[in-house]
């Protein structure tokens, strides 16, 4: 037995002491994030080492039970594990590890007055972001049962990618002072993360080095994920089944691999991975798949790890709770839905081995995304949008959102609301205990909004899904409605832009005027005209125009003469419907609907059938 706990690196302390300190303070289910090859199971340990009460770790597959139970037996304690997979159905003693789903089919062994000790205090979830908001999950189950019996148990997640496909950010508040998932999440807080790029570069991971492939690869540009932000697999097959890049691709992999100890080797579909390890050095592979009889998953793994085998190759499902060190080359051939998968397949390269000088990754499938990037949270709107920071004029908030740039100017953004946590100004007194509570201090998300649509009643700025007003809940026009009831009248003119025009004009009196003209696809016009003169109207022009026209709004571009608007025109965006109405002799522009979805077709786009 060791005679003292194995030693913490510096940041796996830190978490730890994160963890303590806000379980100390509140009840919240809280989140770590560190990199895969981070030693995660450790962490794991320490916490259960130190906790007073019960402790129930669980995880998804049994190697990652097995492997979390073994770094808490070398502390020279003792633990349970309750996991069919490993034979062993054992939850008597004060720390069981298990597979969550031997446990979900057996709550009544995890009740107290059964183990003959007290309720768990302490959930540990490994690879969290499998967690799902349904209730009626596994994850949600087995949580649901503890709580019951303690309704203070402390749940705590670690993942080395905090975000799930369909879903986005799977917490709502990060340490660093921002908001992250929505107010749904399961996970309140995340209290520590480690960046990839720090563990690279102070030698806890090997260094990844990617090449570009000097052969032809597959092209993916033109799928889209489908509304569970996965990619349906019979789009992919039509890509890479029998095509003819995939034996130049293997060729080209196996020559890579000559000087390299092991290869991971990810498929877009079973298909397509049946072909590739045909192409492989025979009695050199194996293919594992979901279908793969968990036996033969086994002996496979085991001949891999040995090195009895060098090729391996999957199809998603050696994402993550698989380690096996010596793997140097990681090779991809499908196209992945985020970045945090991207990270994921990767990550399993970048564990430190003897004889290991780095891992080389090649990718064939063009996937886009940078290994350091940080994961964006919301789907990426257009092929050619990166992240971008975009500063919050009310709080001063540095915000991630997917974006474009024109040199270093970001010239457009897809951000609604700030992501900015703000402290109120009014102390708040005595520590929260119950679920859901803040600790000492009382944070919110700041209220500016980059997009918005305004609630007719109380003038509150909403955000431009929200169905009623979050001010006096009163329900919000919608913009359906808007354009039909325009449309009825006969003094209104609906126009369905197809063109935004800028012209530096003067009006009667010789003053100069910018005028903006809106076209459709008809001819119709409707046109307004601002001065710019004084401050007075420069504000009114950014209240009454930029702010919706503005493709990245929030930028602190003030323009101040109508030419200046004209030579920076690459910033605004047009508006997919203008109502006006006829006032005199004249029209004049009464509403203005951006961000349009619904039964109406815009110019940009084709009929919505119905």
């Amino acid at each position: 037995m060791p005679s003292s706990p194995p030693a913490l690196r510096p940041y796996q302390q830190q978490a730890v002491a994160r963890v303590v300190e806000h379980f100390r303070a509140s009840d919240d289910p809280a989140l770590v994030v560190l990199p895969t090859g981070s030693g995660k199971s450790l962490v794991i340990a320490e916490l259960a080492r130190l906790a007073r009460g019960r402790v129930l770790v669980l995880a998804h597959v049994r190697e990652l039970v097995e492997q979390n139970h073994a770094k808490y037996l070398a502390y020279g304690l003792e633990a349970d594990i309750f996991s069919a997979g490993l034979g062993r159905k054992e939850s008597g003693r004060q720390v069981v590890f298990g597979s969550v789903q031997s446990v979900v089919r057996n709550l009544d062994a995890f009740d107290a007055e059964k183990a003959g000790q007290g309720t768990f205090t302490l959930l540990v979830i490994d690879e969290c972001h499998r967690v799902s908001l349904d209730d009626d999950s596994s994850y949600r189950q087995v949580i649901a049962h503890l709580q019951r019996r303690n309704p203070r148990l402390k749940v705590l997640g670690l993942t080395a990618t905090p975000f799930r496909l369909g879903q986005g950010f799977i917490y709502h508040r990060h340490h660093h002072g921002m908001v992250r998932g929505d107010e749904t999440c399961f996970f309140r807080d995340c209290v520590f993360e480690q960046p990839l790029r720090l563990m690279v570069k102070q030698g806890y991971l090997a260094p990844p080095r990617r090449i570009d492939a000097a052969v032809a690869g597959y092209d993916f540009s033109t799928l889209a994920p489908a509304a569970s932000g996965l990619y349906r697999e019979e789009e992919l097959n039509r890509v890479v089944a029998g095509h003819r890049a995939t034996p130049g691709i293997i060729a080209d992999v196996v020559e890579q691999a000559a000087e390299r100890q092991a290869v991971m080797i990810f498929a877009a579909t079973v298909a397509h991975a049946e072909e590739i390890l045909g192409y492989l050095p025979a009695g050199e592979a194996a293919l594992i798949t979901g279908a793969t009889p968990g036996r033969e998953r086994e002996a496979i793994i085991a001949a891999f790890k040995g090195r009895a085998i060098k090729y391996l190759v999957n199809v998603a499902v050696l994402t993550t709770g698989f380690d096996a060190p010596h793997v140097d080359l990681i090779a991809i051939l499908r196209p992945t839905e985020s970045v945090g998968l991207y990270q994921q397949i990767v990550g399993r390269g970048l564990r430190l081995a003897p004889g290991k000088q780095d891992c080389l990754i090649l990718d064939y499938a063009g996937n886009p995304w940078d290994l350091y990037a940080p994961e964006v949270g919301a789907p990426k709107p257009a092929s050619d949008a990166e992240p971008v920071q975009v500063e919050c004029p009310e709080c001063g908030h540095a915000n991630l959102f997917w974006g474009k740039r024109d040199g270093e100017l970001v010239i457009e953004h897809y951000g609604r609301r700030c992501q900015g946590l703000i402290t109120d100004p009014s102390p708040v007194s005595g520590t929260s205990r119950g679920p859901r509570g803040a600790g000492s201090g009382a944070r919110r998300q700041c209220d500016f909004r980059f997009r918005f649509k305004v609630c007719g009643e109380c003038g509150a700025e909403n955000d431009i899904a929200a169905r009623r007003c979050h001010g006096c809940q009163t329900l919000l026009v919608d913009a359906d409605d808007k354009l039909k009831a325009a449309l009825r009248l006969k003094d209104a003119r609906v126009l369905r832009v197809s063109g935004m025009q800028l012209e530096a004009t003067v009006n009667g009196r010789g003053m100069p005027r910018l005028k903006v003209t809106y076209h459709d696809e008809d001819g119709a016009t409707l046109a307004e005209w601002f001065a710019l003169e004084t401050p007075a109207q420069r504000g009114a022009f950014h209240a009454v125009f930029l702010r919706d026209h503005l493709r990245a709004p929030g930028a602190a571009w003030r323009p101040t003469s109508p030419q200046e608007v004209i030579d920076e025109q690459r910033r605004l965006r047009a508006p997919d419907f203008v109502v006006g109405r006829k006032v005199g002799r004249h029209w004049q522009v009464r509403e203005k609907l951006f961000d349009y979805s619904g039964r109406y077709r815009r110019a940009d786009s084709e009929p919505v059938q119905r």
